[in-house]
């Protein structure tokens, strides 16, 4: 007997019937990955704007400057997302060398008298309006998309079981481009994300264990390298300095990390209340909207609401592992892997680096900082995910 989806008259549904249909890409998404990812990009809006409307030579006395611009930067993100997940998980193959191309572009050109250095880091591209870009942060993208396409060549084709040593040299090479770019800013602090997120990948492709090994071995020579070679900034040796004694020059070099151990621990269990903490109002923390971000939330919202922040980014990882482990390929497997180390590491620096337990590397909370690159690469990270998500069959 022939089903009723053979008789060719049949009614057809309206939007919200597509939209709502069993195998409908948004019944596919992870919405509680989504939902925890928006409540910390709007609720980190409130953060920004205590840490920022009493700063007049920052807000050019408008008090809610940051608050919108970050809050334009959040449908800025929330476009990039949209679009990454209607390119889809197949198409997005063929749009990597496109993507890497493109942002090793840009990385050069910061490296040119188009570029322009803040903080010690010649890492921005300025252009009109007071708008710029980080291109370091799209490297990231960059990165796991290039390594996750050559090491799951072979393995998706079934061709193999697990990456060649010639594919895992390739990928390796590729990564590195972008990498010693971002280092002759010089900015350290991606650099060390990327790593990270390259062992992630390693780990999550089933290279030999040589590799990795040899990573770290190269990551550890490379790092004695930088420092007996003086590539470090003095800035960046004095943050590591501050790092091993805390107690150095609280008001120089150590100045940020007491301040914002000051701040943290000023807001007890509950905190002194939105708007109302005293290092906070007081100005007393540099780079709190980017940063030093946390430190209000320390502050004003206490040990619960530092806390609360802690658990919405332990959703959106906890979330991305399910469809890491889920994936329905190689290079879905890859990229969700690559996402998570460097949303992990990322969020571990900072919040570590706000408690005085990690160096200060200049590295934003994700979803949470202030700063439109940031913003943008994140929620590209997070369409990323769910390109892997919707890829897979529903009900799993």
């Amino acid at each position: 007997m022939a089903s009723y989806s053979s008789y060719p008259f049949q009614p057809q549904r309206g939007a919200l019937g597509k939209a709502l249909a069993k195998d409908s890409p948004l019944r596919r998404l992870d919405w509680l990955m989504i939902l925890a990812a928006l409540v910390l990009s709007l609720g980190s809006s409130l953060l920004i704007w205590s840490a920022t409307r009493g700063r007049d030579s920052l807000t050019h006395g408008d008090p809610q400057y940051f608050l919108y611009r970050h809050l334009t930067n959040l449908a800025i993100g929330l476009a990039l997302f949209v679009v990454v997940v209607l390119i889809g998980s197949r198409r997005l193959r063929t749009a990597v060398p496109f993507v890497y191309v493109i942002t090793l572009l840009m990385l050069m050109a910061v490296l040119t008298p188009l570029g322009s250095t803040i903080n010690g880091a010649k890492a921005w591209i300025q252009f009109g309006g007071g708008f710029s870009i980080q291109p370091a942060e799209f490297a990231k993208v960059a990165i796991i998309l290039v390594m996750a396409l050559v090491l799951s060549a072979q393995v998706d084709a079934g061709e193999r079981a697990f990456p060649s040593d010639r594919s895992v040299l390739m990928a390796l090479g590729l990564a590195a481009v972008p990498m010693a770019i971002v280092m002759l800013m010089p900015d350290l602090g991606s650099v060390m994300v990327m790593g990270v997120a390259i062992m992630g990948i390693l780990l999550a492709s089933g290279a030999a264990n040589k590799w990795l090994f040899g990573l770290i071995t190269a990551g550890v020579g490379g790092a004695v390298a930088i420092w007996q070679l003086g590539v470090l900034s003095k800035y960046q040796i004095d943050r590591f300095a501050a790092f091993a004694n805390p107690a150095l020059d609280p008001s120089g070099v150590g100045y940020n990390t007491a301040q914002a151990r000051i701040a943290i621990g000023s807001g007890g269990l509950t905190g002194m209340g939105l708007f109302k903490g005293t290092q906070t109002t007081g100005q007393f923390v540099p780079e709190q909207q980017t940063d030093f971000v946390f430190t209000v939330a320390g502050e004003e919202l206490g040990f619960v609401g530092g806390l609360g922040l802690i658990l919405l980014l332990g959703v959106v990882l906890w979330r991305a592992c399910r469809i890491a482990r889920q994936a329905t390929d190689l290079f879905g497997t890859i990229v969700s892997a690559g996402v998570i180390a460097w949303l992990a590491f990322q969020a571990f620096e900072n919040i570590g680096m706000n408690l005085g337990i990690m160096p200060v590397a200049g590295i934003p909370l994700p979803f949470v900082s202030y700063g439109g690159s940031s913003m943008f690469a994140v929620w590209i990270g997070l369409g990323l995910l769910q390109c892997v998500r919707t890829q897979r069959p529903i009900g799993i």
